[in-house]
Parts: C-alpha cells; sequence; structure tokens
C-alpha cells in the first residue's frame, strides 16, 4: 500500500483507516486490482525460443555462407600477395635445381645414353617443338640426354661428366630474353643464359669455377 495517509492510520492503529480505504481511490486499487504471477517454467520458454530463433538452420547457413566467403576473399587475397612477392627467376631457379637433383638421385638420369652427339641429337627429334643445340665439350664429356618440362613446355636436357660429377644443361626457347646470371643454392651452382631465341640453365655440384668454364666453352662452340 503506498498511500502515505493509510499508512499513518495503520501505524497509529486509526479506526478510521477502514473508512478511508473506502472512499480514496489508490488505496481501492491497490486493495482490489488483480495480481496474476507468471505460471512456471514460463521465462525459460522464452527463452529456449529466442535461442532457437537465433539457432534456427537457416541462420546457421547464412553465417556458414557469409563465413566461407570471407576466408575464400582471404585466401585469393593472401594468393595474390604471395605471387606477387615471388621472383619468377627464382622460382625458376628453385624448379630447375630440384630437377637437377632428381637426375640424381631416381634412375632417370638419361633417356639417351650416348657420348655421339649424332645420336643424342636426332634422338629429341619429334620429342621436341625445337632442336636442342647438342655439342662436344672439351673435359666435359657427353654422357646422354632426356626429356624434362619447365613451365609448362618440353624441356631437353643434356648431360655432361666431369670428375665424377654431372652437369646437366637444360634449354628450351625463351619468350622473352633474360640476362646471364649465376647463383648458388644448397651448395649447387647454377649458371643461366639466353641465345639464339633459347634459355639455357647449367646445374652442378662442381665448383664455381670449373661450371664456370663449362659454360664458357659450350657458349664459344
Amino acid at each position: 500500500m503506498n498511500c502515505e495517509i493509510a499508512q499513518r492510520l495503520m501505524a497509529a492503529n486509526d479506526p478510521a483507516l477502514t473508512e478511508h480505504v473506502l472512499t480514496c481511490p489508490s488505496c481501492m486499487i491497490g486493495t482490489h486490482a488483480s495480481y496474476y504471477e507468471a505460471p512456471p517454467g514460463l521465462e525459460r520458454k522464452i527463452r529456449q525460443s529466442l535461442r532457437r530463433e537465433k539457432d534456427s538452420p537457416s541462420a546457421w547457413r547464412w553465417l556458414a555462407l557469409a563465413a566461407c566467403l570471407l576466408l575464400a576473399v582471404s585466401a585469393t587475397w593472401n594468393v595474390a600477395q604471395f605471387r606477387s612477392r615471388v621472383d619468377p627467376e627464382r622460382l625458376l631457379a628453385d624448379n630447375v635445381l630440384s630437377a637437377h637433383i632428381r637426375s640424381l638421385a631416381g634412375t632417370h638420369l638419361l633417356d639417351v645414353p650416348s657420348s655421339d652427339q649424332h645420336t643424342v641429337k636426332p634422338w629429341f627429334n619429334g620429342k621436341l617443338d625445337f632442336s636442342p643445340p647438342v655439342k662436344d665439350v672439351e673435359g666435359f664429356p657427353l654422357l646422354g640426354g632426356r626429356l624434362e618440362y619447365f613451365e609448362g613446355h618440353p624441356a631437353a636436357a643434356l648431360v655432361y661428366g666431369r670428375h665424377n660429377h654431372t652437369v646437366n644443361l637444360f634449354m628450351w626457347p625463351a619468350a622473352v630474353p633474360t640476362a646471364a646470371g649465376a647463383q648458388t643454392r644448397n651448395g649447387y651452382h647454377l649458371q643461366h643464359w639466353s641465345s639464339n631465341g633459347m634459355t639455357f640453365w647449367a646445374v652442378s655440384d662442381l665448383n664455381e669455377t670449373e661450371l664456370g668454364q663449362f659454360v664458357s666453352l659450350y657458349r664459344s662452340n
């Protein structure tokens, strides 16, 4: 009961309290108004209903779709950023070195084992859309040749020897001529150059001086 007059009369145990309650609008509403308590479990049911709405399959499908789209966009952007930072020459050098190491580790060093350039050169006929320049190089005996693939195109691999070391000389038509260069990777030396519309890569674990000598002799023949 919020009526101040009624509260004072009640505190004083005044007999006028009854008459006041019957004539005071505020007291009459407080006395005769109906009050209802919520049924047991109503609050729990309302909360469960709200959770079902939030966790409905359609809501989850939209959330999953949004997450997938965000992931795809993020992955595409990251790949593009990664590719933009990768030096094409470095990537090609990695592929050339991998081909050299595979040839030494496996059994596919030679498709045509021969020290005769007139045997090795014709072997490539019909297998390549270019004629590889097979040359004799003094001090580096020809061992043979095989097919390789670089940048999605077939390439020729000529194999030369030097004191129990192997030199792989890869070659294929060059879309764009590149400047000559040399580098060392994991103990292997690589030298590359362009000539007459062709790209050449020489790879070996020979010391850098001897590999340079091989390249100079091959290019001068």
